[in-house]
Parts: C-alpha cells; structure tokens; sequence
C-alpha cells in the first residue's frame, strides 16, 4: 500500500491533481468515488468535510483543495523540481492562487449567467470576468511556462485551468492562450493521467449503459 492516496471522480477536477501525480512520479492508490453514492458517505466526510473532490492523505496529512494539493505535492517531492527557489516563488504563487480563486469564481458565475453589477464588482475578487481574463491573458502572454523557462505545480493548476474553458468554449482562444496550453501539456506525464481518466470514464459510461450481449 502506497503512503499516498488519492480521492477523485475522472469527471472532476481531480483530472487535475492526477496530472500533479503523475508529475511528481511517486506511487499513489486511488480510489474513485461516485457523485450520487460514495462522495456523500460519512466516511468521505471525514475526510473532506465539504465533501468535494478531489483530496489526498499524504503520510496521514490530509489535503484539498487543487491549487494546495499542488503546492503541497512539489514541497513534499522536492527532489522533482516541481517548486522554484524560495527567492523565485513570486509568480509562482501569484498565479496559482489568482486562477483558483479569481478565475475559478469569474468562470463558474459567467457559467450559471451571472455576474455582478458595475457598481457591485469591487465586493467581489475578481471584479468583472472580462477584467479577471485580460489579466490572466497578459500573465501567460509571451511564456512557455508562468515562471519562466521551467515547469512547475503553477503550470498545471493555470495550464488545466484554462485548458478546461478553451475545451468548454467558456473563453476565447486568443493566442496566447493557445500558446501556453500547449506548451504547458506536451509532458508524458499529462499524456499519462489523461490516457488514465480517459479510461475510467470509459468504464463508468459502460456501466451505467451497458449494451446487450
């Protein structure tokens, strides 16, 4: 048994911290939980209290959150280089913590069509959506990755956050958009957890559909 465990559903943000996993390289068990059955147990709850995914249990600390699960996986793996100097980590969480706070809120009101009036927009983080957008567009502009010329844990937060809205057609696939997607995923390791969520969401949609024999 592996001293890392990760809790997910592949239809979740999970897909995510996946991709941190397979970053990092470390040998980690998951278990999958359903929407309508396991992720409302009271066992889970103790876990994660608010009962979402994705978590982990490292060395018996307990984690959620995406962007601290992150974080937490390039301190507790140091030897992968996940994580720059201390004396670098300005962008690093500058950005991390900007797409999953600002963006996260900004993206999921323009989903359900909502967002705050003009003279309202200050009492909220990310002001406007479009404001919100513009600033992450200029962060990525002209970067291969958000600290510069190295991968790391901010990439795969910023990188799968906006990926996920270029899928959706939440946000306009201007090129500099476009540009650090790509460059932030073509990774084996990407390639990895996606191929892996991929085929769990396969197995999930035969049993809920099973075809006749």
């Amino acid at each position: 048994m592996a001293d890392l465990k990760f809790y997910t559903n592949p239809q979740s943000r999970g897909q995510i911290v996946r991709w941190m996993l397979e970053e990092v390289g470390h040998p980690y068990d998951t278990e999958i939980l359903t929407y309508d059955g396991t992720l409302k147990s009271e066992a889970y709850a103790k876990i994660n209290p608010m009962q979402k995914i994705p978590a982990i249990i490292h060395d018996g600390n307990i984690v959620t959150e995406v962007a601290a699960i992150c974080l937490y996986l390039a301190d507790a793996f140091p030897e992968v280089g996940l994580a720059p100097p201390l004396k670098e980590r300005a962008d690093y969480y500058r950005w991390t913590f900007f797409a999953s706070g600002p963006i996260e809120a900004a993206f999921s009101n323009k989903v359900v069509g909502w967002e705050p009036e003009p003279d309202k927009q200050r009492m909220f983080g990310y002001g406007s959506f479009d404001r919100a957008i513009d600033t992450l567009e200029k962060a990525v502009t002209g970067r291969h990755f958000i600290t510069g010329e190295k991968f790391s844990a901010a990439d795969v937060v910023i990188g799968s956050q906006i990926g996920f809205m270029l899928m959706f057609k939440l946000l306009e696939p201007r090129p500099a958009f476009t540009a650090y997607v790509s460059s932030v995923t073509d990774r084996p390791a990407y390639r990895r957890a996606k191929a892996e969520d991929e085929r769990l969401i396969g197995e999930m949609q035969a049993q809920q559909d099973p075809r006749p024999v």
